[in-house]
């Protein structure tokens, strides 16, 4: 399985960015971090050789991004709207320079996004901001709701950037095209999490699967049996 790093420099940040890249050809598909984690989590925690088979088989090619965490959600040490802010940027930089880069070299367009824990929160908010950008979704082990790391504060900014907010009132008919798998597990503390969001996607009439496995937990051992079961569903 062919592994490449790069780094690049985006505009939206001010500065570089790094990604994992594995695969040669396949469709495209990039990987959330959980909190505050890095471009080499994936695959140090073996979630990419779960998905070895795909990936040697030409099926997918993962694309394992840094995320700007320290910066955004987890930086107690800013203000809360700078928080959200630096947040903003970082979707600009998925949807204005890392998508459009994915679109060209695998010639597709659309691309999928994924994330366990807080990185599932990422691949489904940047999903529904920009579902004319991804074509499947999937999370596990996330929780949605962002409210806790802005200590009260709301905005503009906040709402479109909170999925159990801005969902109930986005419309767009890219949501019926969308392959959209919610894991979690019957120990899962996000378990009630992606309840909630299966009960307020289906009051939406936006169609998707919530995968609950049996007597897992929050860890990896469960994501690792999930992602390669959901890759599977891309056809």
């Amino acid at each position: 399985m062919q592994e490449q790093h790069r780094r690049f420099y985006s505009h939206h940040l001010g500065q570089d960015i790094d990604m994992l890249v594995f695969g040669t050809w396949g469709y495209p598909v990039v990987i959330f971090p959980t909190s505050g984690g890095h471009d080499n989590e994936a695959r140090d925690f073996k979630l990419i050789e779960a998905a070895r088979p795909l990936v040697e088989a030409g099926k997918v090619k993962l694309f394992c991004i840094d995320s700007i965490d320290a910066h955004s959600w987890y930086a107690k040490h800013l203000p809360p709207d700078v928080r959200v802010k630096n947040h903003v940027f970082y979707d600009q930089f998925l949807s204005d320079e890392l998508v459009p880069m994915l679109q060209h070299e695998c010639h597709v367009d659309k691309i999928g996004v994924a994330g366990c824990s807080f990185g599932g929160f990422h691949a489904l908010n940047f999903a529904f901001r920009h579902p004319n950008q991804v074509a499947h979704l999937f999370t596990m082990g996330a929780a949605f709701d962002i409210r806790q790391f802005v200590d009260g504060y709301h905005d503009d900014n906040v709402y479109f950037n909170n999925p159990p907010e801005f969902i109930p009132n986005a419309h767009s008919e890219h949501f019926q095209w969308m392959n959209i798998i919610l894991g979690t597990a019957e120990h899962d503390f996000c378990k009630d999490a992606n309840f909630q969001m299966s009960h307020l996607l289906s009051q939406k009439g936006i169609r998707h699967t919530l995968d609950v496995k049996p007597f897992g937990n929050h860890d990896w051992p469960v994501w690792r049996e999930m992602f390669p079961q959901y890759l599977s569903t891309i056809a």
